[in-house]
């Protein structure tokens, strides 16, 4: 329970919490939490001493608050919530609510780096059908370790961050060609934020996953699919992916889904030694994707193969450091079944198979479309958590 108006039984009640940067009338970048349709203001929370940090609240992103660790996270949390639930608190803490719709949110951390992984078998196999027709839909390394590849972390915007269509390279029957992209895509993935580095030369165990990742965010990993098409081979995802990654204002953190934890798909054949993660658990987020306003996709993060701790011990098995503010994202969520796809692509199926939007019929995005993903997942106690929502307008090639 809490005294704040309207956050009782909210999605965004005491039991979710996530953490944000906004600023409002115009003035510098606060950290807050998010309660109900309030921004709780830790930096003024932080500099009154109701919340200790070591100062780190009162700076213009998440970093420093993450880089502090496992406990001052946890400590911190209980330290809101008691503010939040005690009704003795509410004197000193009610001035420092803001109104939601008062505020801009700004991008909650500055990215060191970012990774994207494939990890997920569904669409792994779909995207194989559709480029590979008649051969194996999985490539034979796909089993073995989860595949990824480093994207560009300058071009990681926040959510509602307008995304300009690119321009590029593409086949034609004449040769290639330069022009806007004819194929822009998304795909609805989960992000997970490192608060906690690691140093150059050491692996990070998948035991140690909640040790250094500090939250989650969702993604839509923006795809120009036919200057992707034509880039890719032999060396992989480049200028069709780098324009523009988008992600939540708000950062879930791991602790407030600690009840969504649920046991990840079976592996067949065994993975080798620095993979095995025991339990092996996923997460049972639940994502929603909307075209125009029109819901065409409910992909289930609980189908991936790979988990979130997998990804994390093959990310640094060779000795890459972490950095805090580095993120590394899922790829592209779907389920076994077409309405539970995470991209145009496979919606559409390479496009020959158009979908109906109102009154229009489409394959791929149209400039002036807006995409906006979601996701929900078990709280506490039967409660329900809500991840922060990202979102998207397409803008016309510059």
């Amino acid at each position: 329970m809490t005294w704040v108006t309207g956050a009782d039984g909210s999605p965004y009640g005491v039991t979710n919490l996530p953490y944000g940067v906004f600023r409002s009338n115009g003035g510098q970048p606060r950290i807050g939490v998010r309660i109900g349709s309030w921004v709780f203001d830790l930096a003024g929370a932080e500099a009154a001493d109701l919340v200790l940090a070591a100062g780190t609240l009162c700076r213009p992103t998440l970093n420093d608050f993450m880089a502090l660790g496992r406990p001052q996270w946890t400590s911190v949390r209980q330290r809101i919530t008691e503010l939040l639930t005690d009704s003795a608190h509410r004197p000193v803490v009610e001035p420092l609510l803001v109104p939601l719709d008062e505020v801009e949110l700004l991008l909650p951390i500055e990215v060191a780096d970012y990774v994207d992984f494939y990890s997920s078998e569904h669409h792994a196999s779909n995207v194989g059908q559709i480029f590979r027709p008649g051969q194996p839909p999985l490539l034979p390394n796909w089993k073995h370790l989860p595949i990824g590849y480093h994207g560009r972390a300058g071009t990681v915007v926040v959510s509602g961050t307008p995304v300009t269509r690119p321009t590029g390279q593409r086949a034609s029957a004449e040769g290639p060609v330069t022009g806007p992209s004819v194929r822009l895509d998304i795909e609805a993935e989960v992000g997970f934020v490192v608060g906690v580095p690691s140093a150059l030369g050491d692996r990070v165990s998948v035991d140690d996953f909640a040790d250094h990742v500090f939250g989650v965010v969702l993604v839509n990993d923006w795809s120009a699919r036919d200057i992707q098409a034509w880039e890719y081979q032999p060396l992989g995802p480049f200028l069709g992916k780098s324009f523009a990654t988008s992600i939540s204002a708000w950062v879930t953190p791991l602790d407030a889904l600690a009840a969504a934890f649920v046991p990840a798909p079976d592996q067949d054949p065994p993975v080798v030694n620095y993979l095995r993660d025991v339990p092996h658990l996923g997460l049972d987020l639940r994502l929603t994707v909307e075209w125009n306003g029109e819901r065409v996709s409910e992909p289930p993060f609980a189908s991936m193969y790979w988990t979130p701790a997998q990804q994390l011990a093959h990310l640094t098995v060779n000795g890459a450091s972490l950095r805090t503010g580095d993120l590394y994202a899922s790829g592209t969520v779907s389920g076994p079944d077409r309405g539970q796809v995470g991209s145009f692509l496979e919606l559409t199926w390479g496009g020959a198979e158009p979908v109906k939007l109102g009154d229009e019929t489409r394959t791929f995005l149209a400039d002036g479309d807006t995409v906006t993903i979601t996701a929900t997942a078990p709280g506490p106690d039967g409660t329900t958590i809500v991840l922060g929502e990202v979102t998207g307008t397409v803008r016309p090639a510059r």
